[in-house]
């Protein structure tokens, strides 16, 4: 195990109706709140309305700043900085899913910024301080509420970037299984993937060959991940299986996963940065349909851990590596089909002459990332696999 640093400064509440401790928990950090939300299926479930009561009822100044659409935009981001300094706002509360968490983020630190927010996203300049953010997820699956991560398109370039720092950990994640209820199959399973694939990226792609803590809790939530999808499709409601879905998501993505592994990659989330960037496909779909195919090119390079996946994941082990190997990602490809995720690029539509543009598409991202295993021509490569 590599040497390493662990923080992770959020505070986490968790449990049923945890969501009316809203006002009250955002009261005790400041008074003016942009409330950051999504589209309109909140105000018709009544979510977003309890929350903005909650913080009423609390004494809180509300500015609203709702619309954000998966795949979030720059332009919204730049609305909401705009609205933030306009209104003196102290602290973002975000309601909705990672796109909702992500963009308030964006927004936190360009408030405070005297440059615009996307010079952060093009590595041209450093976050130095960002004002407080309050995260309450509705949908599980991008682990945002209790990571340090961003993720925002800018809809004229088409890149999609992904970047972290310090200064982005929510205060304050308000975690309520019951606002999940209502989340749709697709979006279940696509948060599912999402946080499968977290944990998936440290497991294959590090530093460190041996770490059999990090293997086991991170294949423990791998398993828990899909077998509480599998229950939230059928019975929607059920509590127990929206929670951990819940909490498997944000435990995917806190740097526990990544502790001690040294450093660690995340290849196959460059690659779908790429596929939503320029197709506006959801996060979690443009995940599924390059995995399995990602997964057979890392086979073939290390077909040993690959193998290791399938004893841990799937309990099969009587077979030379290479045929671990597959039978793992036979195995996990039958559970995209069976929480209806797609599998290849063409469940998609796309095609092979879309694969020069999405490798094309790779090279900011990689560049901030450091990536410099994974090249345009390497990320071809990959993507022949994935059709």
């Amino acid at each position: 195990m590599h040497d390493f640093v662990y923080h992770n400064p959020t505070q986490i509440i968790f449990g049923r109706h945890a969501l009316d401790q809203t006002g009250e928990r955002t009261r005790s950090v400041a008074c003016k709140a942009l409330l950051v939300s999504g589209r309109e299926s909140l105000k018709n479930l009544g979510v977003y309305q309890a929350v903005h009561h909650s913080l009423r009822q609390a004494g809180i100044e509300v500015t609203e700043h709702a619309g954000v659409q998966p795949n979030p935009i720059l332009g919204h981001v730049r609305q909401g900085v705009a609205l933030a300094q306009k209104n003196r706002v102290e602290v973002i509360v975000a309601l909705g899913g990672g796109s909702v968490i992500d963009s308030a983020k964006a927004i936190a630190a360009g408030a405070l910024a005297a440059h615009d927010v996307w010079g952060f996203f093009k590595g041209k300049k450093s976050i130095k301080n960002a004002l407080p953010i309050i995260a309450l997820p509705t949908v599980a699956g991008s682990g945002s509420e209790t990571n340090n991560g961003m993720v925002l398109t800018n809809e004229t370039t088409r890149q999609k970037i992904g970047i972290g720092n310090r200064y982005l950990f929510p205060k304050i994640a308000i975690l309520d299984p019951t606002v999940t209820f209502s989340v749709p199959p697709a979006a279940t399973a696509f948060g599912a993937v999402d946080g499968f694939s977290h944990l998936l990226e440290f497991y294959l792609s590090r530093e460190e060959t041996f770490a059999p803590l990090q293997d086991h809790y991170s294949t423990g939530l791998m398993q828990t991940l899909m077998a509480a999808c599998e229950t939230a499709l059928a019975n929607p409601r059920d509590y127990q299986s929206r929670a951990e879905l819940m909490w498997a998501s944000a435990l995917a993505l806190n740097g526990i996963s990544a502790a001690g592994l040294g450093r660690v990659g995340f290849p196959f989330h460059l690659i779908e940065h790429s596929l939503s960037a320029l197709h506006d496909i959801p996060h979690g779909a443009g995940l599924a349909a390059i995995l399995p195919g990602a997964m057979g090119f890392a086979a073939r390079k290390n077909p040993a851990r690959l193998a290791l996946f399938a004893a841990q994941v799937f309990g099969v082990t009587e077979a030379t590596p290479q045929l671990l190997a597959q039978e793992g990602i036979r195995l996990f490809r039958e559970w995209l089909k069976k929480i209806a995720a797609p599998t290849s690029l063409g469940d998609l539509g796309l095609s092979q002459k879309d694969i020069p543009t999405l490798a094309a598409n790779t090279k900011a991202q990689a560049r901030l990332w450091r990536l410099n295993e994974y090249p345009p021509e390497i990320i071809e490569a990959i993507l022949w696999e994935c059709l």
